[in-house]
């Protein structure tokens, strides 16, 4: 009669008829004689149809002649004094895992220190209203990151060499946080169908969090975004680090990328060995708020080694060498003696370096305080649902609860807004219009192979800052360009020429340019002095006279490709004659001649080597 479910009354008629309420030792309760006879009606004709009687030990005339719901109120009274409240909790019996909320055990789940549980989904603190809106607002912000980052990227494939150390780590940290918004917006479109076990309401068991690494899909979403969150926080560590060795101890380009292995078995390295760590300690669980899945959502000891502890030695060690590294610029400033744009550019450049710090700290200290916050206020969270929900699931309810509090949407939304938008100020790094005149470039296909980026840098007369900021003033300055190799240019005469840079053409530089120009006709077969990639005079090209631009003006493509041939045709004719002695003496020549007082300003500084920071982009700067 109960599998045919003839009547909605007949199993709590048989529960209390056969379990009754025990209130004390030696007195038992039975169900209303109205429950009894409610039942009887409903399930008589289907009895009689199969030839089945009421049974004489549930006769309706021996309960209790009354109509109410059972158990009566009267019931649950103590029979020495019935003026009490009729619920009173007496001891505390610790929290029992409801039935709707029970698990397998081979899944290895647990929920508040009880094992085979687990938290109700999609979220047991917050409405499907409030739910809605949150996914919402994670899923926009994570568009807005992945464009930002994906922006970053696409510049550096355009360019790779633009981007040296020590400024590399930045786009590799714009790859790590493109990859967590990327899960993140996954999430968005998967709603709960990752983070979530599926209801199934013929075994009594609701929808649950998803725990463990026996949902596929949901430790891949895992495994994504850990490893790149703690790989993109030691990236920022390694891009401190680089400049630190850039400002302090004034290690070359060159010499950082030697380091370029370590960086990277360190940065994929480290979040690796923690990923295979949750892996194997099954501390996976599913975020019902954005669709993820993550480590320290329901787990207190996971958050607060696995999250709270590396991210906190990342903010130390990285603002440590942060400081350090600013403090030596600061002191090369005040020290060494500048002309006045110069002294502008090294400002404008350690501004750069403080805003892009603060623009990565800012988020990563609030996402730690969330954490902090929730490590201290989860305890009292759970209690209060617990005392909320304990009549709804039939559990004991929490005994003496002193103090009750419920999690703000907010704090959540906050959390997930701060870890996205972390990645952003990557885009700030790149933004410049160098970057603006590559991607126009790019789109309008006059992109070149050959010599392409040397002609923006010229065009913006924009030096390429990703040299290093300071450099041995006794090492000197050996470039490569395309096709040809320059050797002794003097550190002096750069520094000199890079703090003229970014100045206007004048009478007097427009006359010392028709001077070059005339000296390029007589000696286009020696070779001739230019603007390399870094923006210094070099004989790497040999070029015509035919071949040289006004000051800061755009070269044609057909005199470039006729130059080209030109220079190709007189170096191999002529390279084998000494040049190398001639552009010594006539570089040096030049350069004094051209440059004047400026390059007797400079050559009386000690330390040149400084300038180099002055190979800052100016107008990204």
């Amino acid at each position: 009669m109960v599998n045919l479910q003839c009547s909605p009354d007949l199993r709590m008629f048989l529960c209390a008829l056969y379990a009754p309420v025990c209130t004390e030792y030696g007195r038992m309760t039975l169900p209303c004689r109205r429950l009894c006879l409610q039942a009887k009606s409903d399930c008589y004709k289907l009895m009689e149809m199969f030839g089945v009687s009421w049974p004489e030990e549930m006769d309706c005339n021996r309960l209790p002649d009354c109509d109410e719901s059972y158990p009566r109120p009267v019931d649950l009274l103590s029979s020495s004094d019935s003026t009490e409240s009729p619920i009173s909790v007496q001891r505390d019996y610790g929290f029992w895992c409801p039935r709707e909320l029970k698990i397998n055990p081979e899944f290895g789940y647990s929920f508040m220190g009880v094992r085979d549980c687990s938290p109700p989904c999609p979220n047991m603190y917050f409405t499907r209203e409030e739910l809605t809106f949150a996914r919402y607002f994670i899923g926009v912000v994570s568009i807005v990151c992945l464009s930002a980052t994906l922006f970053t990227f696409l510049t550096f494939l355009i360019d790779v060499s633009r981007f040296r150390y020590p400024e590399r780590p930045i786009i590799f940290y714009a790859v790590c946080y493109m990859m967590v918004s990327l899960v993140f917006f996954l999430g968005f479109l998967l709603e709960d169908r990752v983070s979530c076990n599926a209801a199934s309401p013929g075994r009594f068991r609701a929808s649950t969090v998803t725990q463990g690494s026996h949902n596929k899909a949901c430790t891949l979403l895992f495994m994504v975004l850990y490893f790149f969150t703690m790989a993109g926080s030691v990236w920022w560590v390694i891009l401190t680090i680089t400049w630190f060795l850039a400002a302090v101890p004034k290690w070359g380009s060159e010499a950082i990328e030697k380091k370029a292995l370590l960086f990277h078995a360190c940065a994929w390295g480290i979040p690796g060995i923690l990923t295979v760590t949750l892996l194997a300690m099954n501390k996976i669980e599913g975020d019902g708020i954005s669709g993820v899945c993550f480590v320290g959502l329901y787990n207190l000891t996971a958050l607060r080694w696995f999250l709270l502890v590396p991210l906190g030695l990342d903010v130390v060690v990285g603002v440590a060498l942060l400081l350090a590294g600013i403090a030596a610029l600061n002191r090369v400033r005040m020290e060494i003696p500048l002309e006045k744009e110069n002294q502008e550019k090294l400002v404008k450049f350690m501004i750069r370096i403080g805003v892009f710090s603060v623009l990565y700290l800012v988020p990563l200290l609030t996402v730690l305080a969330c954490y902090l916050y929730e490590n201290s206020y989860r305890a009292i969270w759970e209690t209060t649902w617990v005392q909320e929900k304990c009549r709804d699931y039939h559990i004991p309810c929490p005994y003496q609860v002193e103090s009750t509090s419920r999690p703000d949407l907010a704090l959540f939304l906050i959390k997930y807004l701060m870890m996205l938008i972390v990645g952003i100020p990557s885009v700030f790094w790149v933004g410049s219009k160098k970057t603006c005149f590559e991607w126009a470039s790019f789109f309008h296909g006059k992109r070149r192979k050959d010599g392409m980026v040397n002609e923006s840098r010229q065009v913006l007369q924009e030096p390429d800052f990703a040299q290093l900021l300071l450099r041995d003033p006794n090492t000197p300055i050996v470039r490569k360009s395309r096709g040809t190799s320059t050797q002794g240019t003097s550190t002096h005469a750069s520094s000199t020429h890079l703090a003229m840079l970014d100045e206007p053409p004048s009478a007097s530089t427009s006359r010392a340019g028709s001077v070059r120009s005339a000296r390029s006709k007589m000696s286009s077969y020696h070779g001739s002095l230019h603007r390399s990639r870094e923006g210094r005079y070099t004989a790497s090209s040999f070029r015509a006279a035919d071949d040289r631009m006004p000051y800061g003006s755009m070269p044609r493509l057909n005199d470039q490709s006729q130059s080209r041939h030109c220079s190709t045709n007189r170096l191999d004719s002529l390279s084998r004659h000494g040049s190398t002695q001639r552009l010594e003496s006539q570089s040096r020549h030049s350069s004094i001649r051209d440059l004047g007082s400026a390059a007797q300003a400079v050559l009386g500084v000690p330390g040149n080597g400084i300038h180099r920071v002055l190979e800052e982009d100016g107008a990204t700067a």
